[in-house]
């Protein structure tokens, strides 16, 4: 199966692709090159925001071996492998399922060895929120003295299930809702990529449906593409969204 839904295809690779999110991506680019980096980071928001694209796209631009204008060059094997999610030094952890305190003694264990062929050693840690109390005691110590090289990034969209012993750790970036107007420009700019023509109203129907995320109104996105004849026109949006 080649095709590739829209959220995936077109998922930011470096920072000047996030959208809506510029008082966050202005501030990482500073922090990189100033090199003002914290140890852990929390980035919270609604769905679909970009929390775990914004996660991914800092852990490349940290390990790229050929930064350009500080964001990643997309073509080096640490980005290629960070991309492809087989990168050894960027770990990928789903909080949901990976709740318990024998999975974080096991980040504890890895914590100790230097990175590979990277820069840092980069824990991505999504949906946060979801770990136990005595998963969360067992990070503190972890998340408050890493050796140097490592970074902890969590992601949630519950922030406020997260102890206060873990906020006071990280430094925390809020995303924001994107306004309609940033999705449907969004929407339009892929429908150009894709040869699909549209009327604008449409687009707005959609943005106003997705409620700020951009997952979601892509989702709608792809399911009235194959709904309609390429031609994407405001009577068909509200026959395929019940409105």
């Amino acid at each position: 199966m080649n095709y590739k839904v829209l959220s995936r295809k077109y998922r930011p690779q470096t920072f000047s692709e996030i959208i809506g999110q510029s008082h966050i991506v202005d501030t990482l680019i500073n922090s990189i090159s100033t090199k003002r980096l914290a140890h852990g980071y929390l980035f919270s928001g609604l769905r679909g925001v970009g929390k775990t694209t914004t996660a991914r796209v800092l852990a490349k631009t940290l390990n790229c071996l050929n930064l350009v204008d500080n964001n990643p060059c997309g073509k080096c094997q640490n980005c290629i492998e960070i991309t492809e999610s087989r990168s050894l030094d960027v770990i990928e952890l789903d909080g949901a399922s990976n709740r318990g305190i024998d999975e974080i003694r096991e980040i504890k264990e890895t914590v100790k060895y230097p990175p590979i062929s990277s820069q840092y050693k980069i824990f991505i840690i999504d949906e946060v929120h979801m770990l136990t109390k005595e998963a969360f005691n067992a990070l503190l110590k972890t998340l408050e003295e890493p050796p140097e090289n490592v970074l902890f990034i969590l992601a949630t969209t519950d922030s406020y299930k997260i102890p206060d012993t873990i906020l006071s750790r990280v430094l925390r970036f809020d995303f924001k809702k994107i306004t309609n107007k940033v999705l449907s420009e969004h929407m339009a700019n892929i429908l150009d990529k894709e040869n699909i023509k549209y009327d604008e109203t449409s687009l707005n129907i959609i943005a106003f449906k997705a409620d700020g995320s951009v997952r979601d109104s892509l989702s709608i996105l792809d399911r009235i593409i194959s709904y309609s004849d390429e031609f994407i026109s405001h009577d068909l949006v509200k026959e395929s969204l019940g409105i």
